[in-house]
């Protein structure tokens, strides 16, 4: 079994940009499940996440030459995600606004929430095959309040709480000032909890 390539990744990122096409295979592999856990909770779909994902490497290879070397890889990585999944999101939400017989989804009842905080919800992963039904239901429920936050608010506590970035590595991603991450992230939390108390009590959360 090949042992793992432990060069960080800004260095990994250089060897790829100075010929070594591996390296930015190990990057894919090594972001692969942090990146595709976000842009789902982030679209609110799988196919979407996979579809952002590989627009967003692709970016990365195209924009190689842009990677500031004296920056870290993550947050620059993940602004080029999230850019791709805000203009993924218009699109749908144009479609949405043109299509009168889309449905509109409505909240079941479903487990309690076990004590847990809204932080440890946001924690929860995409559902995985063979997980039981409390846990299946108790992430559809977060996805859906999470998915009904604005996007602007969804952006700033997915970075925050599910990828635990810093609130100036948020505000790099994220391209705003450190007082506006801040200000968001206020609101987002007190939007999030609100929402959840709705849905898992089996409302609508509008």
């Amino acid at each position: 079994m090949p042992q793992p390539d432990r060069r960080s990744d800004e260095d990994l990122f250089l060897a790829y940009r100075a010929g070594e096409s591996p390296a930015l295979e190990v990057l894919i592999r090594r972001y692969h499940d942090d990146l595709i856990r976000f842009l789902y909770r982030l679209t609110g779909e799988r196919a979407a996440a996979e579809d952002v994902f590989q627009d967003t490497f692709l970016q990365v290879h195209v924009s190689a030459g842009t990677f500031d070397a004296s920056r870290r890889f993550k947050p620059w990585l993940f602004t080029i995600a999230a850019n791709k999944a805000r203009d993924l999101i218009r699109r749908n939400t144009r479609r949405r606004a043109m299509d009168l017989d889309s449905p509109i989804g409505g909240g079941r009842s479903g487990d309690s929430d076990d004590g847990r905080t809204f932080v440890d919800l946001m924690e929860i992963d995409a559902i995985q095959p063979g997980e039981q039904v409390g846990t299946a239901e108790r992430d559809r429920m977060v996805q859906q309040a999470v998915s009904e936050l604005p996007p602007s608010l969804r952006e700033v506590l997915l970075l925050a709480y599910f990828q635990k970035m810093s609130y100036s590595q948020v505000a790099d991603v994220l391209q705003i000032p450190l007082g506006t991450v801040k200000s968001r992230l206020h609101a987002a939390v007190a939007a999030f909890a609100r929402k959840w108390h709705i849905v898992s009590k089996g409302g609508d959360g509008t």
